[in-house]
């Protein structure tokens, strides 16, 4: 078969091979961004479940000192609640008389030993 050399004939070739290079450049450009936004993808993922993970486990710290704190309220209260009570003069010979065996005029102070339980034998 011959091939005609016409300047129409190598006009039209001309324009099918720009038409394929354009074609080929536009595939290489959106394999490009295609692979630019699957990376760009995988590092918002990553971020994000990493974010994640640090947020719960700041979550579960925020209890536990939530808990303390708790704690601590219950304490400060129970001490100045001592507080008031060691202001008061009956009270403080009451814990000299239990915690060091110290005795108002006329009392006799005895010590008896624990008994033991029989379920421990």
């Amino acid at each position: 078969m011959a091939k005609l050399e016409t300047p129409y004939v190598f006009q039209q070739e001309k324009n099918v091979q720009t038409v394929e290079r354009k074609r080929k450049g536009l595939i290489r450009r959106l394999t490009f961004y295609a692979v630019c936004a699957a990376i760009l993808s995988v590092l918002a993922i990553t971020t994000l479940l990493t974010q994640a993970a640090a947020l719960d486990k700041k979550e579960q710290e925020k209890a536990v000192v939530h808990k303390k704190l708790t704690a601590l309220k219950s304490r400060e209260s129970d001490l100045r609640e001592e507080i008031v009570k060691l202001n008061d003069d009956d009270y403080i010979a009451k814990l000299a008389r239990r915690d060091y065996f110290l005795s108002d005029k006329g009392e006799i102070i005895f010590n008896l030993p624990k008994k033991k339980n029989q379920d421990s034998d």
